[in-house]
Order: C-alpha cells, then structure tokens, then sequence
C-alpha cells in the first residue's frame, strides 16, 4: 500500500510522506508504525491527544474530535480520517471552527483520507480504529 507523490510545504520545501501500511489499530508513516490515533501537520506526525475529548465520549458513545484538542488548522483542507468505518464523532463546533478559519474540512474513512497523503496545504487527523 504505498503511497509516495512529491508535494511543497509552506516554505516550498519538498515532502514526501509514504503510507507504508494500515491496519485496524495501527499505521506505518515513513517507516515508522503508529498504533494510536495520529496528527499530520504539515508534513510532521504526532499523535493525537485527545485527553480533552474523553469528557464528550458518554454524548457519543465513543470520544470525538472535539476543538477542546489541537487541532492543525494552519492549511487550506483538514481531512479527518474518520476510521476504518467512518465512525469517529467529529462535534459540530469544530465543523464552525472550520468554516470561520476558512477551512474545507473533509470527513472520510481512514483508508480514503490516506490516499490524499501528499495533498498540498492538507493536514489531517487519522483515527485507526472503527
């Protein structure tokens, strides 16, 4: 399942990221697997914290992205890789965040976002379960 396209950062830095694998539960960037839910952020990967979340979870039943975690907002597109089913809550204030930021936020299944990997100006949050 690799992923490789040439794309600029902000400072017209050339990035590649590859996708080297997903799984249910776990995603190989670079070589480098992450079992927790991830941030891309201009070309940098971390992991989610979603500490700030969990207080919603019992409203959905699983915990949200909520705009209480950080979220990259410094892009053009957010994709949220929503799992592999689609089932991760996004709140309808960060939907507002979005559309007040000027954001195109993009909700999607986790295997469909990774294939925007290398998208310019895109950052994403990617949820590895569900």
């Amino acid at each position: 399942m690799d992923r490789e396209e040439v794309v600029l950062n902000k400072k017209g830095k050339e990035i590649i990221m590859k996708v080297n694998d997903l799984s249910f539960g776990s995603i190989t960037i670079d070589r480098e697997t992450w079992s927790k839910d991830v941030i891309i952020d201009n070309g940098s990967v971390r992991k989610r914290k979603k500490g700030e979340s969990k207080q919603y979870r019992d409203m959905f039943g699983h915990t949200p992205l909520s705009p209480e975690e950080n979220i990259p907002w410094k892009c053009k597109r957010l994709i949220i890789g929503a799992g592999h089913s689609s089932s991760l809550p996004v709140m309808d204030e960060v939907k507002k965040i979005a559309i007040r930021k000027g954001v195109e936020l993009v909700i999607m299944g986790t295997p469909e976002a990774i294939k925007h990997i290398n998208d310019p100006d895109t950052n994403f949050i990617l949820h590895l379960t569900c």
